[in-house]
């Protein structure tokens, strides 16, 4: 953990985290449709999946639907509007399946960069497509689930 954090001073890295953990950093960007009430920082909206795909809780129609709203963005040009340490925030927990997670792998796949979860090694992050849905029941905790890269 101490390399991490040594790392995390020496270079710019975008992150992902969620409003719990996060929300009173200064570099957090909101990229949801709603914050909490109590939420005072940045907001980027481009990222923010549509109101009814969120209503539609069908995980194959979200990720179609939502890949297609990244296909219509210029990924270098968010990331440069992000910021280098932004740090990109949604509602769910670490390794629940959430397009925080979808929109880092776009930016890695676009930009050639690594997205990692605030305080986490890249590895420890579920790719999106494996991640357990809230909308499946109960999903399991980060611990429970296998770690694969």
């Amino acid at each position: 953990m101490i390399e991490l954090q040594r790392r995390r001073k020496s270079e710019s890295v975008i992150t992902t985290s969620n409003f719990a953990k996060s929300a009173s950093h200064s570099q957090a960007v909101a990229i949801s449709q709603g914050v909490p009430g109590w939420y005072t920082g940045r907001r980027y909206m481009p990222l923010a999946p549509p109101r009814w795909l969120l209503k539609a809780r069908d995980p194959e129609l979200f990720d179609r639907e939502y890949r297609k709203q990244l296909d219509l963005l210029d990924a270098k040009q968010v990331a440069e509007e992000l910021g280098p340490n932004a740090i990109l925030l949604c509602w769910e927990s670490f390794n629940v399946r959430c397009h925080r997670r979808l929109v880092a792998e776009w930016l890695e796949e676009k930009c050639g960069i690594v997205v990692p979860e605030l305080d986490h090694e890249r590895a420890e992050s579920v790719p999106f497509a494996k991640q357990p849905s809230k909308w499946d029941g109960n999903p399991k905790s980060a611990t429970q689930l296998p770690i694969t890269f």
